[in-house]
């Protein structure tokens, strides 16, 4: 097999924050890794040098995880660069800015939800479509990253973020038990106020320093902290682990 890694992870939206910090130590622990970004070619390309540096084996690949032809795109790049994929971690998400549900237009919601709820589906309809060992895959693991808000509610800010959340739970749970037989593992993080850019993009950039101090533990998150727990449930180590959402939220 020479140097090239013996397994292979897809991570949609790995270009920054949890997915970029997920990214990094997949290929740390062995991974080939396939990963989508939006936008921003040269946050992906520094996420590919960065793995290419420690020597690993990486590739960017442009899509829009609310398009069903980008993510099918993707998959098909995956496969032809990679081979066998042996992993899924659906991190993709979008946060709009913080209002009332009353305030809330309709395009805001379809986007929140077909990139967060239907995008994940999709993602990992892909995903068993190659592992099943029904259909003459390998088995292999799905990873949803989901958040603490699914179960606050978010009220006043997030609502359609928190709902889309909700959904992401129930969808491991029902696809966790539908596919077990199949040699398939699905589990989903709940992440709680990380540190990451997605914040900015909700409007308030500096919720961390203002929401951190008042947590359980003093403190916001690590990305790097939520990758620790995506990567173990990815290995070996959890085995055993399937349907279960695992909150990493300093006790929120």
């Amino acid at each position: 097999m020479g140097s090239i890694p013996r397994k292979t992870v897809l991570i949609t939206g790995g270009s920054r924050g949890i997915g970029a910090a997920t990214a990094i130590l997949a290929a740390q622990s062995g991974y080939n890794v396939c990963f989508s970004y939006l936008q921003n070619i040269s946050a992906a390309n520094a996420i590919v040098a960065k793995i290419e540096n420690i020597g690993g084996h990486a590739l960017a690949v442009k899509a829009n995880i609310a398009s069903e032809a980008d993510i099918l795109t993707l998959f098909t790049v995956c496969d032809e660069r990679f081979g066998t994929l042996h992993a899924l971690v659906n991190n993709a998400g979008v946060l709009e800015h913080q209002m009332r549900l009353e305030t809330m237009s309709f395009q805001r919601l379809q986007h929140v939800m077909n990139v967060n709820v239907i995008g994940t589906m999709l993602g990992a309809q892909q995903a068993v479509l190659r592992m099943s060992t029904k259909r003459g895959g390998a088995g292999g693991v799905i990873v949803n990253v989901s958040s603490v808000a699914s179960r606050l509610g978010s009220a006043n800010t997030y609502v359609d973020y928190s709902a889309s959340k909700g959904a992401i739970n129930t969808f491991t749970v029902g696809l966790a038990q539908e596919v077990a037989a199949e040699g398939i593992r699905v589990n989903a993080v709940l992440p709680g106020i990380i540190d990451t850019e997605i914040h900015a993009s909700g409007g308030v950039p500096d919720r961390v320093s203002k929401i951190g101090p008042t947590l359980p533990m003093g403190r916001a998150g690590t990305a790097q902290e939520v990758a620790n727990a995506i990567i173990w449930l990815l290995s070996e180590q959890a085995s055993y682990v399937s349907g279960a959402l695992l909150e990493v939220s300093g006790a929120r």
